[in-house]
């Protein structure tokens, strides 16, 4: 399967989201059932901003909305190829890798595997500061804000849910 051409012609987050999870199925031979994704202003702040995270209480992944919007206003080439490394990050997250070191490791690993050392997705999960330098990864402590109004992704589980109509 050619997962770069699917990336690149992928339009929404469920597209995404299912070359993540058949990557992921594919070179780890695990995934995770159920999960929910949603996006959310989770603002920027003045040590930087955070793209991405898993809640392992809520299996949901929660993804910022300020940097996607950035992205699309300067540089839409980006876009998928940054949704995907956030989303990749977070799944690995959600199947059970909690350290940030290993997972991102695992995560440069596999996007090399799949799509070469030279392509953007690598690029990102090599060194995602060289392209967007004010992002933060959360570290263990890492709380989300209790007011945040999350708008949750439709059709990201299609195995699970295609029963209802």
């Amino acid at each position: 399967m050619n997962f770069e051409k699917w990336l690149e012609k992928s339009k929404t987050f469920a597209d995404i989201f299912e070359i993540v999870k058949g990557i992921v199925r594919e070179y780890i031979g695990a995934e995770q059932a159920g999960l929910m994704v949603g996006v959310t202003d989770l603002g920027i702040h003045s040590q930087g901003f955070i793209g991405a995270f898993y809640s392992p209480d809520a299996n949901t992944i929660i993804i910022n909305k300020k940097p996607l919007a950035r992205l699309l206003q300067t540089n839409p080439r980006l876009y998928n190829y940054y949704l995907f490394h956030v989303m990749l990050h977070e799944y690995v997250h959600s199947i059970g890798s909690y350290d940030e070191r290993q997972t991102r490791q695992l995560v440069y690993e596999i996007s090399e595997h799949y799509f070469g050392a030279n392509h953007p997705v690598t690029q990102l999960a090599s060194n995602i500061e060289k392209f967007m330098p004010s992002l933060t990864y959360p570290n263990q402590g890492f709380q989300p804000p209790q007011d945040i109004n999350i708008e949750f992704v439709k059709g990201i589980d299609r195995k699970n849910t295609n029963y209802i109509n």
